[in-house]
């Protein structure tokens, strides 16, 4: 099985509500990368920014935004996520879409609802966390506030990769910085983080600061301040397995329920 993985993160600015505007300028940036990425990652709320109107925005699984993410994946030859706003059954999902090459879907519904934006007067929250294998990687998704909460986010599952993707604002962007290496040291594993950058209609300000970072909290990306970009990485299985073998405090973990 293949040993490592390049994942191309996608820092983008978001049009507000606008699905089609949205599709249309990640489009473009999806194309101009190479054949040879494995994994394309698109922010949180990718197609709308981070709206509570989700009445008006709201799509399914059978619809434009899902559809072409499929499209792009097996275009691409590659793995693409990022979350989108589901309506399913009259609930609202901040839904973390992974779209395989091979046309199969797999999803997360974000778990931590951000109360101080009413996140959860609109959404429901997702109960069940997703680990599932890509090219010899076990991948965990996660989305924004989850980032927060480190029980949630505890390995567990024996995953390699944890993955947030976000609308994180520049007033807690220390926040983000520090808790991207806390859970890489403390999990052992490779974390990834994609934020936005750009503004929305809540006023609210975000300069990225995406980043890739290994198991020894070593940060291997970062990108530019507020800046819109495209940034690929290469991640290796056997940083996983020498850094485990080396350290085995992931042996002497707790053992917990969540329920």
């Amino acid at each position: 099985m293949q040993q490592q993985l390049k994942i191309s993160l996608i820092q983008a600015d978001l049009v507000w509500e606008n699905p089609d505007l949205n599709r249309k300028n990640l489009e473009n940036k999806i194309d101009k990368l190479s054949k040879d990425i494995d994994l394309i990652i698109l922010p949180e709320m990718f197609t709308t920014g981070f709206t509570m109107n989700a009445e008006c925005v709201a799509e399914t699984m059978q619809g434009l935004s899902v559809n072409w993410m499929l499209q792009k994946a097996k275009e691409k030859e590659a793995l693409l996520m990022g979350s989108i706003i589901i309506k399913e059954q009259n609930n609202f999902y901040n839904r973390f879409i992974i779209a395989f090459p091979s046309g199969e879907l797999k999803y997360y519904n974000k778990k931590h609802l951000f109360t101080m934006a009413n996140e959860d007067k609109v959404f429901t929250a997702g109960i069940e966390k997703i680990i599932f294998m890509y090219k010899s990687f076990r991948i965990c998704p996660l989305i924004c506030y989850d980032l927060r909460f480190p029980v949630w986010s505890r390995n567990t599952d024996n995953y390699d990769v944890l993955i947030y993707i976000a609308n994180w604002p520049n007033t807690r962007i220390k926040a983000w910085d520090t808790l991207l290496k806390a859970r890489a040291i403390e999990n052992l594993c490779y974390v990834v983080g994609l934020n936005r950058v750009g503004g929305d209609k809540n006023k609210l300000l975000y300069n990225g600061h995406s980043a890739v970072i290994d198991a020894l909290g070593e940060t291997l990306l970062q990108f530019k301040e507020s800046i819109e970009g495209i940034e690929t990485v290469t991640i290796f299985k056997k940083h996983i397995q020498e850094t485990r073998n080396s350290l085995r405090f992931l042996n002497d973990k707790d053992n917990f329920k969540i329920y």
